[in-house]
């Protein structure tokens, strides 16, 4: 295997749903992406997509040294399947020394079982999913939304009626919801800086920064 590349360069163990999903995102940014998996059919689905896919233990630590690694940016370990296998290849990994490992978890037993032994972030996708779906009902207002750290978050929202035709300065965000207005999706135009005077359209798209709990309240804003 020819290393290093100026590119960042991922590896991503178990090619189920998951693993494909976030192999072929990483691939269409550009990445350079190794694919792992112990089943051969999984592998060659995906072989003709990704820089390289490999038929591997990601339990066997000499399999893993063999591919040098430890000098990924980044692994994402997605055995969905077997939580056994996932936290022995978090734990392999980490000894190996990679930077950053990335370990799929099923609840928050698993996650706490994979943050102890070594990985540096653990995802739900389930949960994740779930949760979403639930602010997406909830929210009616709410498009999108990302998590930035514990307390704080980014969201896109459609314009509430009340807001429609009025200015910036007179919504005043920061002062009556404590939240920052960052930009406007206007159709396919993404509108930033906005000036004070700037007017707001019914139909436009609110991006907006500051902690959850206003972001939240303000998508729940008629």
């Amino acid at each position: 295997m020819a290393r290093k590349t100026s590119k960042q360069e991922f590896a991503v163990i178990g090619l189920g749903r998951l693993g494909t999903a976030v192999a072929r995102t990483l691939l269409a940014r550009g990445r350079t992406v190794l694919g792992i998996d112990r089943d051969r059919d999984a592998v060659q689905l995906l072989a003709d997509e990704l820089t390289e896919a490999l038929i591997l233990d990601a339990t066997d630590e000499d399999a893993l040294r063999s591919v040098d690694i430890a000098l990924y940016d980044a692994v994402v370990v997605a055995i969905s399947d077997d939580f056994e296998d996932e936290l022995l290849a978090t734990l392999t990994l980490k000894r190996l020394g990679v930077r950053r490992v990335v370990s799929v978890a099923a609840g928050e037993r698993q996650k706490t079982i994979l943050l102890k032994v070594g990985a540096d972030e653990v995802v739900m996708p389930e949960e994740d999913t779930g949760r979403r779906m639930g602010l997406l009902l909830a929210l009616p207002n709410l498009v999108e939304r990302l998590t930035l750290g514990e307390e704080h978050a980014i969201a896109e929202l459609h314009m509430p009626k009340a807001f429609a035709d009025r200015t910036v300065q007179q919504i005043d965000l920061s002062t009556t919801y404590h939240i920052t207005l960052l930009a406007i999706k206007r159709k396919t135009e993404l509108i930033m800086p906005l000036p004070a005077d700037f007017l707001l359209w019914s139909d436009d798209l609110m991006v907006v920064i500051g902690k959850d709990e206003d972001v939240r309240r303000m998508a729940e804003v008629e």
